[in-house]
């Protein structure tokens, strides 16, 4: 009878579970099969093309790449700037100001440059200004709905309850499949009966995938709280010992060419790709912060920033992560499964084709459970009202 019981409170579980998150879990498998390919799909949609140079020409300088940048826009400043990993190209991120910039972050644009020649390939208007591709309107929806942090938190919210969904689907399929053969479906019966045992056999099989996936949606869509809680903490203490130091302006910077080789020289076997300039709202007032990640499948997920004092050009600190930021870097490449090429890809996109089915078939089989419950109910109806009719006198 306890057994019974505890097997009463774990469909429950499952069923209110599921049945909360499924509709938008639906949209995030759905959104999330394009955002598997999104470099597939961004060098399709905008194939980008480059100077023919010598495989070993040089990179031009990040002072001289700077010096554009203020150049075409002498009233705004570099943000922050991002070279590229797989092609011949950095983005420099701009702003009217970092006051503006902290009140809106849609006032940023960016530049985009050869990594080689300095050539300007690219200019764009701001965020707020450029028409969303498909690609952001899928990234949007995915993550947090158009509606940024309480978007973020309510989806993480979703992804837990999937995670809850799962466990309590672990615990029913063992008594539920008991006298059953693994992969049996029974066909020539009720439709609900065939749906039933492909839900479960399709859930089974991809218990260890979805589990994964969603543990890492909860993981990711904490991101935004997860950093301000770093920048609070450990960041927050790390620059107290500046407070009172002037916050140097752009043209009294000292090179970022020469910033950069001295943050590179600390990090040996790493590689720095994104520089954070001194008064960007997500960087520090008094360095730039340099951003380098390792040179294997693994490490080139897990950045490490340096920072280099704004006033002198000197290496003030390689900063050590804390855990949970390192749990974030290692969750993203398994959500989305970006880290094994394109046969990776593909695995994760059929895997997450039989989530939307199993997604799906839940959904129709608790609309048939209660068509089923209703016709049940309307046929006794009927037959009381017959019954009693049948004792009335003529």
């Amino acid at each position: 009878m306890t057994a019974a019981r505890s097997l009463k409170r774990w469909y429950a579980v499952h069923k209110w579970t599921s049945l909360i998150c499924t509709l938008f879990l639906l949209l995030i498998c759905v959104t999330g099969l394009p955002l598997v390919f999104h470099e597939e799909i961004d060098h399709w949609l905008e194939p980008h093309t480059y100077a023919a140079l010598p495989a070993d020409t040089p990179n031009a300088s990040f002072d001289r790449i700077a010096a554009i940048a203020h150049q075409r826009y002498p009233h705004e400043v570099i943000a922050s700037m991002y070279v590229d990993d797989d092609e011949p190209q950095v983005y420099v991120w701009m702003a009217p100001s970092f006051a503006a910039m902290k009140a809106d972050p849609d006032v940023i644009h960016f530049m985009r440059l050869d990594t080689r020649t300095a050539e300007v390939l690219e200019t764009t208007a701001s965020a707020a200004q450029r028409p969303k591709t498909f690609m952001d309107v899928m990234l949007a929806l995915h993550t947090d709905l158009f509606v940024d942090l309480p978007g973020e938190l309510f989806l993480g919210l979703m992804a837990l309850l999937f995670v809850v969904a799962i466990v309590s689907g672990v615990v029913l399929y063992g008594p539920f499949m008991k006298k059953l053969d693994f992969g049996t479906v029974r066909r020539g019966r009720a439709n609900r009966l065939k749906w039933l045992d492909l839900h479960n056999l399709l859930g089974i099989v991809t218990l260890a995938w979805a589990l994964v996936v969603g543990l890492t949606g909860v993981m990711n869509e904490l991101s935004t709280p997860l950093f301000g809680l770093w920048q609070q903490t450990d960041v927050k203490r790390l620059l107290a010992s500046y407070e009172g130091q002037s916050v140097p302006s752009q043209e009294a910077l000292p090179s970022v060419q020469a910033a950069l080789e001295t943050a590179q020289r600390a990090v040996p076997g790493m590689t720095v790709n994104s520089i954070v300039y001194p008064g960007n709202p997500f960087g520090s007032p008094y360095h730039y912060m340099f951003w380098a990640k390792g040179d294997t499948t693994l490490t080139s997920r897990l950045l490490n920033p340096v920072l280099v004092n704004a006033h002198t050009g000197e290496l003030s600190s390689v900063v050590k992560m804390p855990w949970y930021l390192r749990a974030l870097e290692v969750s993203r490449p398994l959500h989305f499964g970006d880290y094994g090429g394109l046969p990776l890809k593909i695995l994760w996109a059929l895997l997450d084709l039989i989530t939307i089915v199993v997604l799906g078939s839940g959904l129709y089989l608790w609309i048939a459970r209660r068509k089923t419950q209703a016709e049940r109910v309307a046929h006794l109806l009927a037959t009381h009202e017959a019954a009693a009719g049948a004792r009335q006198p003529a």
